[in-house]
């Protein structure tokens, strides 16, 4: 008989919006135990998942399986990172974009039965500032929002949305020295993110031409817009068009330095902290091994010709209006200027 597998199932019991009260009895009936021997182990606080990782790698774990979501999975990677112990996932978070990248699916059950599967693959991370990243991590809005997003106590997309529209029209862009080989610019931006995988989350496409094999992050520079321009943005998200927006610049790089004004929130993975003025982002070549779906059609990450045709009407549309509003800006000037002269 084949020597079993160990596996470590650490489960955040408070992450996300998924209830976990019945997930170990779920393991017990699902997973293949001609193959793994397994045991489970519970976080208590912030960064004990990392601990409990830690100990499983040194023990000789074979997998360790972040139960939760995407601060978890950050949590269990991260003591992962350069070593033969693969990580698996169970999504039970509020947005599980590592997962939804990998093609996981949301069924814890079916979730359990892809770990069966046993399909291990070396795949990128990312660091920003000596913190490692599977997924994305930026600085600007996404990162203020990330921090209000954890002060508001409860989770899940509704939060995240009540505080994207809450803060989004009063946010002021900073400016930002951004260097690498491929681009230099000095630049007012919403948002600078960089990402290892596609999306944010609950298939918020931020970089849907990224992938977690190439070597490369996909960098997104997001120029300040005005309220109507925040509709199509976020329908761009939705529709994996977001690299199309006339208000977004994307580039490839390995690594990049940026400068802000001032020491401010970064987030990784949407967890954030406090950082200085400059940091340094860089991709990790094939530093992780990551259970994967062998069935994952990864031709479902890039947008249909429906979606293109969409994103191309409204991009057009966006830039009509531009010029319009550019035009009645030019009248307006030359309306004023006329009537001063008129009233001396």
């Amino acid at each position: 008989m084949p020597t079993r597998k160990n596996i470590v199932f650490i489960m955040n019991p408070i992450s996300g919006t998924v209830k976990k009260a019945g997930i170990p009895a779920l393991i017990e009936r699902t997973l293949d135990k001609s193959r793994f021997v397994y045991s489970i182990e519970c976080t208590k606080y912030a960064g004990h998942a990392t601990e409990l990782a830690a100990k499983a790698r040194d023990n000789g774990a074979d997998i360790v399986v972040a139960v939760g979501g995407d601060g978890t999975i950050n949590e269990v990677g991260r003591a992962l990172i350069q070593s033969p112990t693969a990580m698996g996932i169970i999504p039970c978070g509020s947005g599980n974009g590592l997962a939804r990248h990998l093609m996981l699916p949301m069924d814890i059950k079916k979730s359990i039965e892809i770990l069966n599967l046993c399909e291990i693959h070396a795949l990128d991370y990312g660091m920003i500032d000596n913190h490692p990243f599977f997924c994305t991590c930026g600085m600007g809005f996404d990162a203020f929002i990330s921090m209000k997003f954890a002060q508001a106590g409860k989770r899940g997309p509704v939060t995240y949305l009540e505080n994207v529209l809450k803060e989004g029209m009063k946010y002021i862009p900073e400016t930002y020295i951004i260097k690498s080989d491929e681009y230099a610019a000095t630049k007012q931006a919403f948002l600078v993110s960089c990402a290892n995988a596609s999306q944010y989350g609950n298939n918020a496409y931020i970089a849907p031409q990224a992938s977690m094999s190439d070597g490369l992050l996909d960098v997104i520079i997001m120029d300040p817009f005005d309220i109507l321009d925040a509709p199509q943005i976020s329908i761009d998200m939705f529709n994996k068009t977001l690299n199309k927006n006339t208000k977004i610049k994307t580039f490839t790089s390995k690594n990049l330095d940026v400068e802000r004004e001032r020491p401010g929130v970064i987030h990784y993975d949407g967890d954030p902290i406090m950082a200085p003025a400059h940091i340094n982002i860089h991709i990790v070549s094939k530093g992780i091994n990551i259970v994967v779906n062998p069935h994952a059609n990864k031709t479902k990450r890039q947008p249909n010709m429906v979606q293109n045709a969409f994103c191309e009407f409204f991009n057009d549309l966006s830039a009509v209006r531009t010029d319009i509003s550019r035009q009645g800006r030019h009248i307006q000037s030359i309306n004023k200027y006329l009537l001063g002269k008129l009233n001396k």
